[in-house]
């Protein structure tokens, strides 16, 4: 897997590199002479100076060395294509000093170390300046060797002048890519930082069901050890010997409790693991409810159907307890979608009425048959069935009932008009969500 990695990176650097070598020469020949005189700007320089400033998996001295043989070769190549009498000897002197601009560039590039400020745009800018001013005196000076060409005060201020233009039009091209990837690095962080928290919020869903089953088995060990404490008296009573059922009844009574140490270890690892996450126990209320709609999209996607989603919240709300808004709401949106045949609409809603908060999950799916209503958060209890016909666990209603009914709420179920949908409500004073100070 790491050699696999290892040359697609190798394989994409290549391709790059041989993209660059093969623009830079194209780039070169599109060209205008500010000055009107014999001095002309190419898009060359900003096209080599953009590759240098992003591509650090390549060697800039590799870059270099292959940009100036391209160059050379290509524009010697274009004088033998396009001369009548072409003269190696003649194309050779006049190309070669170009090509030496830009290797002259591309090592100063690399002395300099310019990639190393990438946080600092003006030095950037300001050592681009000054390696394409070096770039081009050296480029003169070999000019001046190969045809007799001279180095004058108007030349000098040319150079000065278009090393700036071009310096600083590459360096706010760099500027707004930079501005792109931080926004799109942005994106995934906080598309990472959505799932984390659902996956938090369903752990803390687990967490509070095995609560319950700690507490169960905390019952059962209680209620094993009392049937073996009264066996033990009923012998000593009645002198009839209940011996094998009395052992069978501590027996039961010490695994019950093992059952219940090997939970806690469990209960215990899941609460670090949601302590430990850094993220606020409150939030904006709009924030959650973004995240259940983007997350149940997902969901609905997965399962191949097509289910517009909407929300309303009115009034102004302060921050919820994350998890518990995530973990309820959640679960009757996800069973929302889950009875959606194949197309229809969930629609949340949220209000302030007397000092309670208002969660009503809507959807236009087939409803809860009138029958089944007074079944339906009973814990086990289920409607729904996989491909397979295996029915799901029918926990989660009754996950939903407990909580709200822990937290001084309560939740109901309606179905909306000619029973073609479920309207889910809870109920939960203000005062259970919120932190308190």
């Amino acid at each position: 897997m790491k050699r696999l990695k290892i040359n697609q990176l190798f394989e994409r650097n290549l391709y790059t590199f041989i993209f660059v070598i093969v623009a830079v020469p194209l780039a070169g020949e599109l060209k205008f002479y500010p000055f009107h005189d014999t001095f002309r700007v190419s898009l060359g320089t900003p096209i080599i100076f953009f590759s240098l400033l992003f591509l650090r998996g390549i060697s800039p001295i590799l870059l270099g060395i292959g940009t100036a043989l391209s160059i050379f070769s290509f524009r010697v190549g274009l004088d033998w294509l396009t001369q009548d009498h072409f003269d190696l000897f003649a194309s050779v002197q006049t190309r070669y000093p170009s090509s030496l601009y830009y290797f002259a560039f591309v090592f100063l590039f690399y002395l300099l170390k310019i990639n190393q400020f990438h946080n600092r745009p003006w030095i950037i800018g300001v050592l681009g300046i000054t390696i394409e001013i070096i770039a081009s005196l050296t480029e003169l000076m070999f000019r001046h060797v190969a045809v007799g060409d001279y180095l004058t005060l108007s030349k000098l201020a040319q150079i000065f002048i278009i090393a700036i233009f071009r310096s600083f039009f590459v360096l706010s091209f760099f500027s707004m890519m930079k501005l792109y990837e931080g926004k799109i690095r942005e994106r995934q962080i906080r598309q990472k930082n959505q799932y984390l928290l659902m996956l938090l919020s369903n752990l803390y869903v687990e967490s509070v069901q095995l609560k319950k089953v700690l507490q169960n088995a905390e019952n059962t060990t209680i209620t094993s050890y009392d049937l073996y404490r009264d066996l033990n008296n009923h012998m000593k009573q009645t002198g009839i010997s209940l011996e094998e059922f009395s052992k069978r009844a501590l027996r039961i009574a010490g695994e019950v409790h093992d059952i219940k140490k090997d939970n806690q270890r469990i209960f215990a690892g899941l609460f670090k693991l949601i302590e430990d996450e850094k993220f606020s126990d409150y939030m904006d209320i709009h924030e959650l409810v973004l995240i259940i709609m983007r997350t149940n999209e997902k969901y609905a996607s997965s399962l191949g159907k097509k289910i517009e989603f909407r929300y309303k919240i009115n009034g102004e709300h302060p921050e919820y307890h994350a998890y518990l808004v995530l973990s309820l709401i959640n679960n009757l949106v996800a069973n929302a979608v889950e009875a959606i045949k194949e197309k229809g609409t969930i629609a949340i809603y949220l209000k302030l009425v007397n000092q309670f908060v208002w969660f009503q999950v809507e959807d236009n799916g087939p409803g809860v048959p009138e029958k089944y209503k007074s079944l339906i958060f009973k814990p086990g209890y289920t409607l729904k069935f996989d491909q397979a016909g295996t029915p799901s666990t029918g926990i989660g209603l009754s996950y939903v009932q407990e909580i709200t009914e822990e937290l001084g709420g309560c939740v109901d179920l309606q179905n909306t008009v000619e029973n073609s949908g479920a309207l889910f409500t809870i109920k939960i004073p203000i005062y259970s969500l919120v932190e308190r100070g």
